[in-house]
């Protein structure tokens, strides 16, 4: 191969990237290659009539100010109006490469002096499962501020990926597949609710027509990010395709000092000749690989939400408890309701302290009758957010996330807390510690029940 091409291998997916500009470009990402094989994809491309003299790459990050004719992969200003295109593939001493073969890992490194920005690319192909995982972090080398509006990493896809596959619904009906022909206009996935969401997953399949669970080649990707997100598939009017996808931000959201960086959220990518179930396995196998994973079994577990609701009665859930153990449930959940005043969804959140009215002798009672029977004891908490209704919403108004001069949006009877101020993050740190450090509990429910707004 050219000296500027890496070969990244796994047991079953290559993938190969073009080191020679300031941005590195994907040139084949797929099929396992001979180690010196160069695919079709990897060909100079004329240069079409009417267009630029040079032609753009395809890059992880598109740029626009080389004479990218899509959507750039970066988007950002200073207050003077200068760093909105800026140009990291000038190659030379400006960019650096580090290449660890063995680990199949690879960091592009570049600067552009005009605009004052730096950027870095890290790439990681698991030798295993051929899941690769991508992600980019800006940094501000200037001396002013700047505004950053959108940073995304994009991959080529080939011409033979003509259909898609995306995954969104509504509450009661969620995940539900979407199958799309993908062939001319471009495909747009956008969450802006704050907070994953099963309506507008960050993920997508794309293959041959006809692809199936079974049967085809399909290239996924996946953004492991639980917020706001855009996912694009674009089928290019050059006739480069390609699929981007990175963090949304709103206006004003990240501004970068001077020296501050950002980085994306990993994007994983995954191929495969056997249809969507192998693209599944992979990435199943490549999360339980992690060193945090957990190695045993998941615990049955009975949750009491649907059972009593907000109607917390110590012998009414004794009960409950004995048939969960009897039929070899391992964990026991005491769901919302168990707080102070929280009787009903109006009340209560962010008072975490539990309801001496309802629970008179506390929860220690119920634990020692769960963990008598040999299960462990879960909670439930949704410590993002408050009820106007409560003590700590009385006290301190000004905890939650609300535009002044405008009147805040309930969702479920509630705000949303902001938790980027410490002293409401230590506020709740302190609350919970409390609660848990009082009893056994093995497990901890995290609800996140509405939208950001």
């Amino acid at each position: 191969m050219a000296p500027s091409l890496i070969h990244l291998r796994s047991r079953s997916v290559s993938v190969v990237v073009d080191v020679g500009d300031g941005v590195p470009a994907i040139l084949h990402w797929g099929t396992l290659l001979d180690e010196d094989q160069v695919p079709f994809e990897l060909f100079d491309r004329a240069t079409p009539r009417g267009a630029l003299d040079v032609v753009a790459p395809l890059s992880l990050v598109p740029e626009h100010g080389s004479g990218f004719p899509g959507r750039a992969g970066l988007a950002g200003h200073r207050d003077d109006g200068s760093g909105w295109a800026p140009r990291f593939g000038l190659g030379g001493s400006r960019t650096r490469v580090e290449h660890d073969a063995n680990a199949g890992s690879l960091r592009v490194s570049s600067s552009d002096p005009v605009a004052g920005l730096e950027l870095q690319i890290d790439l990681a192909l698991d030798p295993d499962t051929g899941v690769l995982g991508l992600s980019a972090t800006l940094t501000n080398s200037s001396t002013r501020a700047y505004d950053l509006d959108a940073l995304s990493l994009t991959l080529p896809l080939p011409g033979r990926a003509r259909e898609a596959l995306t995954i969104g619904g509504r509450w009661t009906r969620e995940f539900a597949p979407h199958r799309h022909a993908f062939t001319d206009e471009a495909i747009l996935i956008e969450n802006h609710r704050g907070r994953t969401s099963h309506d507008r997953l960050p993920a997508a399949f794309t293959g041959v027509e006809g692809f199936d669970s079974e049967r085809g080649e399909v290239w996924a990707v996946h953004l492991g990010w639980s917020g706001n997100a855009r996912l694009v598939l674009d089928p290019g009017r050059d006739g480069r395709r390609s699929i981007s996808a990175g963090e949304l931000l709103l206006p004003g959201e990240i501004q970068l000092a001077p020296g501050e960086t950002y980085t994306t959220p990993v994007l994983y990518a995954a191929h495969s000749g056997e249809g969507t179930n192998a693209v599944s396995i992979a990435y199943h196998r490549h999360l339980r690989a992690r060193d945090a994973h957990p190695t045993t079994p998941r615990p049955v577990t009975l949750n009491t939400w649907e059972a009593v609701y907000f109607d917390h009665d110590l012998a009414t859930l004794q009960q409950l408890a004995d048939r969960a153990a009897e039929i070899g449930v391992e964990r026991f959940v005491l769901d919302d309701g168990w707080f102070h005043a929280r009787r009903d969804d109006h009340a209560g959140l962010g008072d975490w302290w539990v309801d001496e009215t309802v629970w008179p002798n506390g929860l220690t009672p119920l634990i020692d009758h769960v963990r008598g029977l040999g299960m462990t004891f879960g909670l439930w908490f949704e410590p993002e957010m408050v009820n106007p209704d409560s003590d700590l919403f009385r006290a301190h108004p000004e905890w939650v996330l609300a535009d002044e001069g405008y009147a805040p949006v309930l969702g479920r009877n509630q705000l949303v807390l902001d938790l980027a101020r410490p002293e409401v993050a230590d506020c709740l740190f302190d609350r919970i510690d409390a609660v848990l450090c009082a009893h056994d509990i093995a497990f901890v429910k995290w609800d996140m029940n509405r939208d950001i707004v």
